[in-house]
């Protein structure tokens, strides 16, 4: 296992690192995210990390961190929409059960099957047997993930009512941040205490021991981005299979072959050349 991990980066700050800092750790950190994606392939582990949290809470950019440098054939992002009428007539874990890891990928839920908790509790689009139903059943089904081999980690994004007005009100005057305020979204921002509700009780029933929710604070994103990273590196011991150095062969001489004129190809509109 790589020791550089180790690195202490949870303590709390009150202002944001600078930029240099940064990007200089979140590269240290994606590095050894690339060790770990080449462990998870090489010892055919199933990886589930599940991000929660209130709108706006961060969550998307950590996912993005994540992926950023790793195969997408490994290391896959899933964003369900809302279900199709037919998905509705299903066991409620039916969905999401199709998007679990095979041997050697990692899996990342953007939100996940706790939709049922969170937003279709508050906003009544599942009735109150269904999510008592859901409380009984969530925990049997990710002990059950576990008992598979699955390894199983859960992060709830913790955000201030003050930041994430903040956020909101970025996104209203940042046009390619538009597309992040959705009715629900709006939707959201008058009920923030039954929002905190339903979180407390699912964290009731479902902070389990064999899958425990780990909370990332995240009202400075930089801070939320590196502390969760270095937290997912801590959770799976790994091994550095970093080839040794690869030199290149020479390329094949064209032995008289004679490529079409270039003349022939068409090629976009150099808008930047």
């Amino acid at each position: 296992m790589s020791e550089t991990r180790i690195k202490n980066t949870s303590k709390s700050k009150s202002i944001n690192m600078p930029k240099k800092v940064y990007e200089k750790e979140l590269f240290r950190l994606q590095l050894e995210l690339v060790k770990l994606q080449e462990w998870i392939k090489y010892k055919g582990l199933k990886v589930v990390v599940i991000f929660e949290g209130r709108d706006a809470a961060g969550k998307g950019g950590v996912i993005k961190r994540i992926a950023q440098h790793l195969n997408p054939r490994i290391c896959r992002i899933a964003a369900l929409p809302a279900p199709t009428e037919r998905e509705q007539s299903q066991w409620y874990f039916q969905r999401y059960a199709a998007q679990l890891p095979a041997a050697g990928e990692m899996v990342l839920f953007d939100r996940s099957w706790y939709n049922r908790a969170g937003v279709e509790q508050v906003m009544g689009f599942c009735s109150e047997a269904e999510h008592e139903e859901f409380m009984r059943s969530c925990p049997e089904f990710e002990r059950m993930l576990v008992r598979s081999g699955i390894i199983l980690v859960k992060y709830w994004f913790s955000v201030s009512d003050e930041e994430q007005e903040r956020r909101f009100q970025s996104r209203l005057v940042e046009p390619h941040k538009r597309w992040k305020l959705s009715p629900m979204d709006l939707e959201s921002r008058c009920r923030w205490v039954e929002y905190s509700k339903a979180k407390d009780i699912m964290f009731a029933h479902t902070d389990i021991k064999q899958a425990p929710w780990y909370v990332v604070k995240s009202d400075i994103k930089k801070h939320a981005r590196l502390n969760c990273i270095a937290h997912l590196l801590s959770m799976i011991p790994y091994e550095d299979l970093t080839p040794q150095p690869i030199e290149l062969p020479e390329r094949n001489e064209s032995q008289g072959y004679v490529r079409p004129p270039i003349s022939d190809q068409t090629f976009i509109p150099e808008l930047y050349p």
